[in-house]
């Protein structure tokens, strides 16, 4: 069938832009640097781990502008269309980022740089340069997302025009030239070193530029307009063309208009964040004359939390997603911050995580230690639900239909009774005879969920195992067990054999090692690249026992906790 390519509509520096022509496996970087001559933006990977091809993308969500920085070399083009984009070449050239407030004219006219672009100046975050633009976008969405939001629209703090030395108003007058600028909220050390984790530098060593990220609060304030804005993309979005059949890229609104393209375009591929996908193009050299996006269905796109489950729709990125888990198990936010780096995060899905079914995802060993079930939907059949690891027949393989879409996630609710242990050593109950190794926790009821991530380098990496374990106990007995594994197996795998060893055991520190040796024996890790096989099995009875260890409340057990005064 011959297809038809949609023409991509988006914002760039206030005003509409439309490209033709565009094929539908071509990437955001390439359209950029190749169409639209964005020679700024950089291509250092290919592949979205070093983030200098980073790009920051708005969205209207429930009539708000959502601001996310992402990776544009495995970025699809089409799935920007209908959404406003800069580049590193537009935050000093885009009309619709003014300076805050009633600042005289002399400081207006003295902005000629974003904060993000002026702190990296003032704080030396540059050496070579090519990181450095998509360092400054990141920086720019940190700066939307979290300093924006804080600026007052008006400062009442100014002299009167024309009073004071227009020389001590230069931005890189040092700090007292800022006196009169309206500031925002703080970045905190914490916050940008987990946000800028998909940038890489090979001449700064970051110290520099972490600085540049607690530095933009302190800089005359700028903000996006975003009312205007927002009216410029729902003109966009009214006057875009309308979806048809023979469209090479197909990007339904409404699930059953996906199901039905699906039905209709079984050979179609299919993309959400294109985190995967990209990478087929980019290093593969995969070719696609036709692409079924997922991710503007809307219905793909709700979290929703049920009395009993968290609903997660398969289009939900794993930014968002990761946000509804940890707002119910906080102790996986290190976990969620190291799925990646954040501009990969910004752009992935759960779903395709998911769907995907790489044995080493992140998402999955989660999501079967928390026994999470996905929704398939077809046209013609409508909806199943199966447990998450019932997905996956064999190495990337599964048993949908070449008419399904996986649709959403549902993962249970921790029980209202079950709660998660205080910090610190628990109370024991009375210990038997033999010593403090057999001491079961308190007799309350616990679930206790670690997630846990080795890898070679702790930001952004692939894990070479990565284990999640999920443990009701109650009367200090372990009552029901949900472990999930990934990097150990052909695919995402549930330990069935560990889960009923532990289960009806006494929790103490035997069952606990008599588990590990029986989770070394259930897996035959391959070796590769990121670790051998038997270095595998090692770690996975060494972080069983890590489990243990912190179930007794015993901290400086990994190098998340550990502290040099705790080691002395």
């Amino acid at each position: 069938m011959t297809t038809t390519h949609r023409p991509i509509r988006f914002i760039r520096r206030g005003q509409p832009v439309a490209l033709h022509g565009v094929a539908p496996d071509r990437t955001l970087l390439e359209v950029l640097r190749e169409d639209l001559g964005c020679t700024g933006t950089k291509e250092g990977c290919g592949e979205g781990d070093c983030g200098a091809c980073t790009v920051v993308l708005g969205e209207e969500r429930g009539g708000k502008l959502h601001y996310s920085a992402v990776n544009s070399c495995i970025r699809l083009a089409h799935s920007v269309d209908g959404m406003a984009l800069w580049t590193v070449e537009d935050l000093a050239e885009d009309p619709l980022i003014q300076p805050v407030g009633d600042a005289p004219a002399a400081v207006r006219q003295a902005i000629t740089l974003h904060p993000a672009q002026e702190a990296m100046v003032q704080c030396h975050g540059s050496q070579c340069g090519f990181c450095t633009p998509g360092f400054v976008m990141s920086l720019f969405g940190m700066y939307q997302r979290h300093i924006a939001p804080t600026l007052p629209t008006a400062c009442g703090s100014h002299p009167p025009s024309g009073e004071g030395p227009p020389d001590s108003l230069a931005p890189r007058g040092g700090p007292s030239a800022l006196d009169h600028a309206c500031h925002g909220e703080p970045i905190t050390r914490e916050l940008a070193q987990e946000e800028l984790s998909g940038n890489l530098c090979r001449c700064t060593g970051y110290r520099p530029i972490l600085d540049a990220a607690q530095q933009m609060a302190s800089l005359p304030g700028m903000v996006v307009n975003e009312s205007e804005l927002l009216q410029k993309l729902e003109l966009l979005r009214h006057d875009s063309p309308a979806q048809s059949a023979d469209l090479a890229y197909i990007a339904p609104s409404t699930l059953p208009e996906l199901l039905a393209a699906r039905a209709a375009h079984p050979g179609a591929q299919v993309v959400a964040g294109c985190t995967d996908v990209g990478l087929w193009v980019t290093k593969q050299h995969k070719q696609y004359t036709q692409v079924l996006d997922v991710t503007r269905a809307a219905e793909l796109r709700q979290v929703v939390q049920h009395a009993d489950a968290i609903h997660i729709g398969a289009a939900v990125t794993l930014t968002d997603a990761f946000a509804a888990l940890t707002a119910q198990w906080p102790q996986l936010h290190r976990f969620a911050t190291r799925f990646a780096g954040l501009p990969v995060r910004n752009s992935g899905t759960l779903g395709g995580n998911v769907a995907n079914g790489s044995p080493i995802g992140d998402s999955m060993p989660l999501l079967i230690a928390l026994r999470a079930q996905v929704v398939l939907a077809s046209q013609a059949r409508g909806e199943r639900q199966l447990p998450l690891e019932g997905l996956y027949t064999g190495y990337r393989q599964n048993v949908m239909a070449a008419d399904e879409l996986l649709v959403r996630i549902v993962v249970p609710l921790p029980g209202s009774s079950k709660t998660e242990p205080p910090p610190g050593r628990p109370k024991a109950a009375s210990a038997p005879s033999g010593g403090s190794e057999d001491t079961p926790v308190p007799s309350v009821g616990a679930n206790i969920l670690r997630a846990y991530k080795i890898s070679k380098r702790f930001d952004d990496d692939i894990s070479a195992v990565c284990l999640v374990l999920n443990l009701d106990i109650a009367n200090g007995t372990v009552q029901r067990a949900s472990i999930g594994a990934g990097g150990v197996a052909a695919t995402p795998a549930r330990a069935r054999q560990t889960e009923a060893a532990l289960t009806g055991q006494p929790w103490t520190e035997a069952t606990a090692q008599h588990a590990a040796a029986v989770l070394q024996a259930e897996f035959s890790p391959i070796s590769d690249m990121r670790a051998s096989g038997a270095y595998r099995r090692q770690v996975l009875g060494s972080l069983l026992q890590r489990y243990w260890l912190e179930s007794q409340g015993q901290s400086s057990v990994s190098l998340d906790t550990l502290t040099l005064e705790a080691a002395v």
